[in-house]
């Protein structure tokens, strides 16, 4: 049986956190009364809090201003028992550490912080622009972000090990789609350091190296059952958490059949959730990808 009071298995922010897509309304506006409502059914249907104005929520295409006022309306109406992490990463250093201190400022649970994209720093870089940010962050907790996809750039273990000399910096959103990172991350840094899945689809594998959770995309959709999945594993009955695994493998890809977020705010249009198009220069989801989404979500009676 797998041991519950390992350190490694402090959720810091909880297991489940959802990564929210930011809902527009008609006429390309946040739609700042429809986000609340997402964000208290997640809440009530499986994560333990909310990522805002991360890749799913559309941040490249999103002013400070709108971040900002996505973050009071959504923290304020969510019990406190849920953590609410804002995305503040940028690729400027400047621009970064301002949107942290103005996180930490409004009170938010966390800030993540993804590696800077296009201008491809050097592993001294990085670690220059994560270490001015956990010291403008204060005591505010601060989750990196490695996507390598996205960003261009790896922000490597030895690097993350040099930053956790930095009491603010606690967890990481692994996501370069890489099992082994886990196992990376866990041999430089130890237990202090909280890994989260960056991937619905790895995270089961994760757990069984060390991951606590996962930031998730799916969570929107099936919350409950990835609940239900980690509880399992956790209570060591490891061959049912894999049946939920295997049954939720088509929705995971299916839901990164191209550019996240275009296929999960399709999915939520085909819930009922009016969320609307992602902006520009992003598309919806085209008729028979479409298609396909619906009848995995059928398959799956959602």
């Amino acid at each position: 049986m797998i041991p519950t009071n390992t350190k490694f298995s402090n959720p810091l922010f909880g297991r489940i956190l959802t990564a929210m897509v930011t809902p527009f309304k008609e006429n390309g506006g946040v739609d700042y009364e429809l986000a609340i409502k997402l964000a208290n059914h997640l809440c009530e249907n499986g994560s333990d809090g909310i990522v805002l104005c991360g890749t799913t929520g559309e941040s490249p295409t999103l002013s400070w201003n709108e971040q900002h006022n996505l973050f009071v309306a959504i923290k304020g109406s969510l019990n406190s028992k849920y953590k609410v992490i804002v995305g503040t990463g940028s690729n400027c250093t400047s621009e970064a550490i301002e949107a942290t201190q103005k996180a930490y400022e409004s009170g938010a649970d966390g800030a993540l912080v993804v590696v800077p994209y296009y201008n491809k720093p050097p592993q001294e870089g990085l670690y220059s622009h994560f270490s001015s940010i956990a010291t403008a962050a204060k005591d505010l907790p601060l989750m990196l972000y490695n996507i390598p996809g996205r960003t261009g750039c790896n922000l490597l273990p030895n690097t993350v090990k040099k930053l956790m000399n930095f009491s603010n910096i606690l967890s990481i959103k692994a996501a370069s789609g890489r099992i082994e990172e886990v196992t990376e991350l866990r041999s430089a840094c130890g237990p202090k350091l909280t890994v989260y899945s960056g991937d619905d689809s790895l995270l089961l594998p994760m757990l069984s190296v060390g991951a606590v959770g996962v930031v998730s995309v799916a969570s929107h959709l099936v919350g409950l059952q990835l609940k239900e999945m980690i509880d399992l594993f956790h209570k060591g009955e490891v061959s049912t958490a894999l049946v939920i695994h295997e049954k939720l493998q088509p929705l995971f890809k299916a839901l990164f059949m191209t550019t996240n977020p275009i296929p999960i705010k399709a999915a939520l249009e085909l819930k009922g959730w009016k969320v609307g198009p992602p902006r520009n220069p992003l598309m919806p989801l085209g008729k028979e990808k479409k298609e396909n989404l619906l009848q995995i979500i059928q398959n799956l009676s959602l």
